[in-house]
């Protein structure tokens, strides 16, 4: 019996010392329903920002799309090929805005969509 109540005790010891070791890299109070005021470990997330990659990336291929849509296969081709005969900065933006699948889909859609 004495076994039991020891490894329980012991149990609940580890575990508010873990809780204490999170609040103490930070924390959030907040009241409850009843008034009571308790402190919840701050969440740490990712510190690289995945969703604002995610979201330039999708704008940038919005962005060609729309351009490819409103500029036509030929103009298109032609404005990237002089992009690609300047500046290394240019060349790399004419490489970024090569017309890909995705670029050729989303223009369909746009044409579709504009008609």
């Amino acid at each position: 019996m004495a076994d039991a109540n020891l490894h329980r005790f012991d149990k609940r010891v580890r575990r508010i010392q873990k809780r204490h070791r999170k609040l103490a890299r930070g924390y959030v109070q907040s009241v409850n329903h009843d008034g009571l005021i308790v402190a919840r470990p701050r969440r740490r997330g990712s510190r690289f920002p995945w969703k604002g990659v995610a979201m330039i990336i999708v704008a940038l291929f919005a962005f060609k799309g729309f351009l490819y849509a409103q500029l036509g296969a030929i103009t298109y081709q032609e404005r990237v090929q002089k992009l690609s005969a300047g500046t290394t900065i240019e060349k790399a933006g004419a490489y970024a805005m090569q017309a890909d699948p995705i670029t050729l889909w989303i223009s369909e859609q746009l044409r579709t969509m504009l008609r």
